[in-house]
């Protein structure tokens, strides 16, 4: 995967396999310390210590529609090469948290992509879901949450088009003022 935004994308997709009706999503970029940490969180089914210890296994899946999960494997590498690590946490019935660290300026990170966009399609693909998604950028902190959102919006559905092209935008704002902000 090119982007860091599309290692986002499948795990989310892995969140929503295992009935997650909470995701967070936290990118948190430190230029100072050299770091860039991307933490996706859900309150889905949630897995055993053994299972988690077979992730890297391309050929374990618990989804039955396809038969090879390559996902956590392929974000770990972009990880690892990228002079960073990988960790999941889960627990049966409490959930999941996959944590990539990064080194920030490392010359084989992968490009973040567009963050907008992918949280935006996560949220419209699924409004259903409530989607928590933090941005900090040298602990000044930006928060998109979709409960908040959805009582705003009251009857507009968060996949309606206009909709979408307004969080689109505000997100991509919000995230470019936040880094004029913490100059």
């Amino acid at each position: 995967m090119n982007d860091i935004s599309l290692h986002i994308i499948d795990i989310i997709q892995n969140s929503l396999s295992a009935g997650a009706s909470r995701i967070g999503v936290t990118i948190e970029e430190n230029i100072l310390k050299n770091r860039l940490v991307v933490s996706i969180s859900d309150n889905g089914k949630g897995m055993t210590k053994e299972q988690v210890n077979r992730l890297d296994d391309p050929f374990f899946t618990s989804r039955t529609t396809r038969r090879v999960g390559m996902g956590i494997p392929l974000f770990r590498q972009s990880a690892e090469q990228s002079g960073g690590s990988l960790e999941v946490t889960s627990e049966p019935g409490a959930g999941t948290t996959v944590n990539a660290t990064f080194l920030n300026d490392h010359l084989d990170r992968p490009p973040l992509g567009d963050i907008a966009n992918t949280i935006v399609l996560m949220v419209s693909a699924n409004p259903d879901i409530d989607f928590l998604f933090r941005y900090i950028f040298n602990d000044v902190e930006y928060v998109f949450d979709t409960v908040e959102v959805k009582e705003v919006l009251e009857e507009l559905p968060l996949n309606d088009p206009a909709v979408i092209r307004m969080l689109t935008g505000m997100i991509a704002e919000n995230i470019k003022d936040l880094k004029i902000q913490s100059d």
